[in-house]
């Protein structure tokens, strides 16, 4: 353990895919948990990744790491569950794993980032939280988009875009924001509407539907077909299959 830093035990129960975190904050408060033979009842306990922990004593062992990818349908949310009573990825991940692995009890797994409940396209799932820090936290994994858009942008606004422009707040009385794309290209054009290809490496609430809102475009469809190395390819809307991490 020397120089390893402890974490809170409700933590580390869930980085072993336990449970959430929040169950695992509950699960110690209800005294259910034991670290190093005795109980404790605070989440925040520090706590070392290979400490010994139970869960009405059963062992609580790391599980299986896990990697899949979801083509998110329009629609859908992107939490665990909702007040609305909407459809959330984890309600179509769990029919969809259902499927897949019959009688084979599904991971605790989380997506990685989210999509707004109007964006479709490819989100990622995993229980290994150091993986998803990485692709969430690296400048380096871009996220590209097929946007389709009412009317037609011109090529200085697509180049505006690149350059990057200060974008009104979404909540009245906050400040400005800074946003530009890496990319933004006319993929195909209509005659009223156009797709276009757009690449960020920022993870800015609604991104993109700002900026095309500032510069005078409604979005009708955002796609997102790639995230890091990992493209959406052929799965259809609702789809989920394992990702190849090689």
């Amino acid at each position: 353990m020397q120089g390893e830093k402890p974490h809170g035990v409700a933590r580390v129960i869930s980085k072993r895919g336990f449970c959430s975190r929040s169950v695992a904050e509950n699960l110690v408060r209800e005294g259910r948990v034991s670290l190093r033979g005795k109980i404790v009842r605070d989440p925040d306990t520090p706590a070392y990744e290979n400490d010994e922990i139970l869960v009405d004593g059963t062992p609580v062992t790391a599980s299986e790491l896990v990697y899949f990818a979801m083509n998110k349908p329009r629609g859908a949310v992107t939490t665990a569950s909702d007040e609305k009573g909407r459809t959330t990825v984890m309600d179509i991940f769990r029919e969809q794993y259902g499927k897949m692995f019959p009688g084979k009890t599904m991971p605790h797994i989380a997506p990685v980032g989210r999509l707004d409940a109007a964006s479709e396209g490819l989100l990622l799932f995993t229980n290994d939280t150091k993986w998803a820090d990485v692709v969430l936290c690296s400048a380096d994994h871009l996220k590209v988009y097929r946007v389709q858009v009412a009317g037609k942008p011109s090529t200085a606004e697509l180049e505006q875009m690149e350059k990057g422009f200060n974008v009104p707040p979404r909540v009245f009385g906050e400040s400005e924001e800074f946003m530009h794309a890496d990319r933004a290209a006319l993929v195909s054009e209509g005659e009223k509407n156009c797709w276009l290809e757009i690449t960020l490496s920022e993870g800015k609430n609604r991104e993109i539907r700002r900026m095309l809102a500032h510069l005078g475009y409604e979005v009708m469809r955002l796609i997102r077909i790639q995230f890091d190395k990992y493209a959406l390819g052929d799965l259809k809307p609702g789809e989920i299959s394992p990702l190849n991490l090689r």
